[in-house]
C-alpha cells in the first residue's frame, strides 16, 4: 500500500500540489479545508456543551426539589423525552419540523439549530448526573444551609451544587468528550465539520485512508484536550479529605 500524505497539499479545484500546503490568493488546499472543518467541530461542540451544562444543572437541581412534585415531574419529563429520542432524529426535528411551528426559526442558521439539538440532548444526560450527585450528598448538607438562613435557591447555589459538581466531574468528563463525538451528526444538515469534510474529500481524492486517519486524529486530540482540562478542574476543585456517600463515605 502506498501512502500519499501530499493529498492535503493539493488544491481542492485543480488537484495541483501547493508549496507549503496552505492555499494563497483565494486557493484552498485540503489542509485548509480540514482545519476549517476542525474549527466548526470545536465550535459546535463547545457551544452545545455550554447549553448542556446550563440546562443540565438547572433541570438536575429541579428534579431534587423537596415538596415540589410538579417541578420534579417536569424535570423528569425533560430527561426522559430528550434522552430517549435518537440525536439524529432530534436534529432533523429542529431543522425541518420546528421552523414549521415557530416561523422565526426559518431565518436561523443551521449551525444554531444543530447546537440547540445537541445541547438539549446532552442536557438530559447531564441532568441525570446532577440529580445523582445531589442525592448522593448527606441530607444534613441541605438542612445546614437552610438552618443558616439560606433560601432554597441560595442553598443550591452555595452548598449543594458546588459539592455535587465535584462528585460528578468524572462522568461529566465522559459526557463532555461525547459531545465532540456526537457533533459529527451535524453533517446531516450540511454543517462543514470534520465528518462532512472526510466524506467529501474522500470522494474527490479517493484517498480515504489518509483522510480518515487525519480526521480521526483530530477527533482524538480534541477529546483528549477536554479530558485534560476536566482533569485539571477536578484537581483544582478537590476538597482534601472529602469522600462522598457515592464513593463509600458516610
Amino acid at each position: 500500500m502506498t501512502w500519499d500524505w501530499q493529498v492535503f497539499c493539493r488544491d481542492d479545484l485543480d488537484m495541483e500540489v501547493v508549496k507549503g500546503c496552505f492555499g494563497e490568493n483565494g486557493s484552498t488546499t485540503y489542509l485548509d479545508w480540514m482545519l476549517s472543518a476542525w474549527g466548526w467541530t470545536i465550535s459546535v461542540s463547545l457551544s452545545a456543551l455550554a447549553i448542556a451544562l446550563l440546562l443540565g444543572f438547572i433541570v438536575g437541581a429541579i428534579r431534587t426539589l423537596p415538596h415540589q412534585p410538579m417541578l420534579v415531574r417536569l424535570g423528569n419529563a425533560w430527561v426522559e423525552l430528550f434522552r430517549n429520542i435518537p440525536l439524529l432524529v432530534q436534529i432533523f426535528l429542529w431543522y425541518h419540523v420546528a421552523p414549521t411551528f415557530v416561523p422565526v426559526l426559518r431565518d436561523v442558521s443551521g449551525f444554531f439549530l444543530v447546537v440547540c439539538a445537541l445541547g438539549v440532548f446532552t442536557s438530559a444526560r447531564i441532568a441525570e448526573q446532577v440529580r445523582s450527585g445531589i442525592e448522593s450528598l448527606p441530607k444534613g448538607q441541605r438542612y445546614a444551609g437552610l438552618a443558616l438562613g439560606f433560601t432554597t435557591i441560595q442553598c443550591y447555589r452555595y452548598v449543594l451544587l458546588p459539592m455535587a459538581f465535584r462528585i460528578i466531574i468524572p462522568p461529566l468528563t465522559s459526557e463532555s468528550m461525547n459531545v465532540v463525538k456526537n457533533s459529527s451528526v451535524a453533517f446531516a444538515v450540511s454543517i462543514a465539520e470534520l465528518t462532512m469534510f472526510a466524506m467529501q474529500a474522500q470522494e474527490e481524492t479517493s484517498r480515504g485512508v489518509e483522510i480518515y486517519l487525519a480526521v480521526t486524529s483530530l477527533y482524538i486530540i480534541t477529546a483528549f484536550a477536554i479530558n485534560r482540562i476536566m482533569a485539571f478542574i477536578e484537581k483544582r476543585t478537590q476538597i482534601p479529605g472529602f469522600i462522598s456517600s457515592a464513593q463509600g463515605g458516610h
